[in-house]
């Protein structure tokens, strides 16, 4: 108790912690900057995984087409280029395209709906050439042993092809869920107040950066664990049923 006692009445204490995040209800500026973080990462995650597929199964479709159409050859087409200019321009310089030229009339209110649309796009591009790489992993037979079934096309690789793959793919894929988390932590510069602006509004109130962006780091670092962790249970439960 003593102990107890002399650190809530230390200099560490009212300095640092105290003015930092008791005071005003400061803290209150990390935890509504964690609610923003987290809704621009799943609704990013939703349309990054969402189109990441969808570019790999059309890449994939006309590499391994014997005669490609016209409309594959242009979708194909539009596909590397979509994947050049995405992966070959800053994430940053992107979200600020999309919220000041493309959604320059949006209100402010809307800044997170153009933040999960940047970011999603962004992460579409990186996952797609993760969901390619374990296409073509599984062996070209099970496509033909599906479609000897009956089974079209798209049955056959969503059914039978996209389920191997995600396996082969899982921790790699996790990865760039990881990066996707800690990217978003550029939407300050579309005046959204996510975590690590919380943590810089603290700073500028208290002059004091150390506690704030320490805290902030923390909490970004918990995250990261967690998903790691999931990920792994993932892993193992994919593996037993594999066992199985």
């Amino acid at each position: 108790m003593d102990l107890l006692q002399s650190f809530f009445a230390s200099e560490f204490w009212k300095v640092h912690i105290y003015t930092n995040f008791i005071e005003k209800d400061r803290w209150m500026y990390l935890t509504n900057g964690l609610k923003v973080t987290i809704l621009v990462t799943l609704g990013a995650l939703v349309i990054g995984v969402l189109l990441g597929a969808v570019v790999a199964v059309m890449r994939v479709t006309h590499d391994k087409a014997d005669r490609p159409g016209i409309p594959l050859r242009l979708l194909n087409f539009l596909c590397q280029v979509y994947l050049t200019v995405i992966r070959g321009t800053p994430v940053v310089v992107q979200l600020l395209i999309m919220y000041f030229v493309v959604f320059s009339s949006v209100k402010s209110d809307q800044a997170p709906l153009v933040a999960i649309l940047a970011f999603g796009i962004n992460s579409g591009a990186y996952v797609a050439e993760i969901f390619r790489s374990g296409i073509m992993s599984i062996d070209p037979g099970q496509m033909e042993a599906g479609r000897s079934l009956g089974l079209t096309y798209g049955q056959v690789m969503l059914r039978i092809i996209m389920p191997q793959a995600v396996k082969n793919i899982l921790p790699t894929l996790i990865n760039e869920f990881i990066a996707l988390l800690k990217e978003t932590s550029v939407v300050g510069y579309i005046a959204l107040g996510d975590l690590t602006r919380g943590g810089d509004q603290i700073r500028s109130q208290t002059w004091d950066a150390f506690p704030p962006l320490l805290a902030v780091a923390a909490i970004y670092l918990i995250m990261v664990m967690l998903l790691e962790k999931v990920g792994k249970v993932i892993e193992r439960r994919l593996a037993q049923s594999d066992r199985g």
